[in-house]
């Protein structure tokens, strides 16, 4: 792969195409996007989300820039904590989806923007956190999203991560990729009507990064005291980072 060929699943693909490619993706996954997430991790997504929360820590009165938070799912667990949170993410069907789960819900006082990661429109300094939950594995260039993180991050601010990755316990990884690929795109099949982007989803987290090399491009962006938290192995992973 050179350096105008980036990974679209096990693909490689012209890095100018690549986003155009993921948006369809997920254009034809947002209707059916977290009843899948439910489908493939036994409903442990919920958990993961949680726990990610707890670690981002979110304040009262906080600006929170949550980005690829399109369904809402992370963006409506800050909102409780009385975080002012602006929900950012390249695909309007993701947007739309969760713009009618917030008014279903009850939430209002969120701000949606559609946004690429890796040029937001933001000022420099604008936020006290950056978010960002399953999304960063689907950026065509991820240092210069992680730069855009560093960038409209406050001094003191904090970057979180949460991110598939690959599990260390033996066994269990054997396990979980036979599971991955044999079986999640048959149920996306199911489910979803659409046998291909999942199969993409799982790829997607093969071609991705592992822990150590993710941690190090984050401080490579301009964060300090990158720290990562395997979950199940590293199965999935929070990564942070704070800005000074």
């Amino acid at each position: 792969m050179d350096q105008d060929t980036v990974s679209f699943g096990y693909a490689d693909v012209p890095a100018q195409d690549k986003t155009k490619l993921v948006g369809d993706v997920f254009a034809r996954v947002a209707q059916r996007y977290d009843i899948m997430n439910d489908a493939m991790s036994g409903g442990m997504h919920r958990l993961w989300k949680d726990q990610f929360v707890r670690r981002v820590k979110p304040r009262a009165g906080e600006a929170i820039l949550d980005m690829a938070g399109g369904t809402g799912d992370i963006a409506f667990r800050l909102a409780r904590h009385g975080a002012a949170v602006t929900v950012a993410d390249i695909n309007p069907a993701m947007l739309g989806v969760g713009v009618e789960r917030a008014a279903k819900k009850g939430i209002d006082g969120l701000v949606w923007a559609e946004e690429n990661a890796e040029t937001l429109s933001f000022a420099d300094k604008a936020f006290d956190a950056y978010t960002i939950a399953f999304g960063i594995r689907n950026v065509t260039d991820i240092p210069k999203a992680l730069r855009e993180a560093h960038r409209v991050l406050k001094r003191g601010g904090r970057f979180y991560c949460l991110e598939f990755s690959t599990t260390t316990w033996p066994g269990f990884k054997e396990v979980y990729d036979a599971y991955s690929h044999r079986v999640v795109p048959k149920v996306g099949k199911l489910i979803a009507q659409d046998e291909e982007s999942y199969r993409y989803l799982i790829e997607s987290i093969r071609r991705f990064p592992d822990m150590p090399t993710f941690k190090a491009m984050i401080g490579e962006a301009g964060f300090v005291n990158a720290k990562v938290e395997p979950i199940l192995g590293g199965l999935v992973a929070i990564h942070s980072g704070w800005k000074i």
